[in-house]
């Protein structure tokens, strides 16, 4: 475990304390170069919705839901590389707590409209089910990514690609220090 002293103005240190940890979880979604999307509607406005489930929990913190995170208005892009969603925030803890590992995500099922009319396109995928058929669009959680970093710092990411339409959604989980 990591300690540093709390300083205070006079030079003495009053205290020992420990460094914890928070997560943050972003979201990109992006489509592969042979995504029918890609290949048939570029440039379709649409809407874009997923499920995702979250289990983080520690001594001092403790978190299991469904994040719903829904996205109207974006454009089909026209070319492979660049994202139908840029990467936002879908998640933060608030509270510092013992380093215990990376919260455990699973994308559980995805949704999306593109397009009008005739040339309208609705995506869903889901997960496969013991005892189920296996979906027409089925979607492929937990594919781990290298540990990279960026702007927001050093993060895990995982990757949920949906089998017939080729949609990824990454989930990047950055550990964020702080003071126990």
């Amino acid at each position: 475990m990591i300690a540093a002293a709390l300083w205070l103005g006079n030079g003495t240190a009053s205290a020992q304390t420990s460094l914890g940890v928070r997560h943050r979880i972003d979201v990109i979604v992006s489509a592969e170069p042979n995504a029918p999307i890609l290949e048939h509607l570029p440039g379709a406005k649409g809407s874009l919705s997923f499920t995702v489930r979250l289990s983080a929990n520690s001594k001092e913190s403790r978190f299991f839901g469904m994040l719903r995170p829904s996205f109207s208005d974006i454009v089909a892009p026209d070319t492979a590389g660049q994202p139908l969603v840029k990467q936002t925030k879908i998640w933060e803890e608030e509270t510092c707590h013992q380093r215990r590992g990376l919260p455990k995500v699973t994308v559980t099922q995805l949704t999306a409209s593109f397009g009008e009319g005739r040339d309208k396109v609705e995506i869903s995928a889901i997960n496969r089910h013991i005892g189920l058929l296996v979906p027409p669009d089925e979607l492929n959680p937990g594919i781990k990514l290298e540990p990279a970093s960026d702007d927001g710092g050093p993060f895990f990411a995982f990757r949920a690609q949906t089998r017939n339409s080729r949609l990824n959604v990454d989930l990047k989980i950055y550990p964020i220090d702080c003071f126990l």
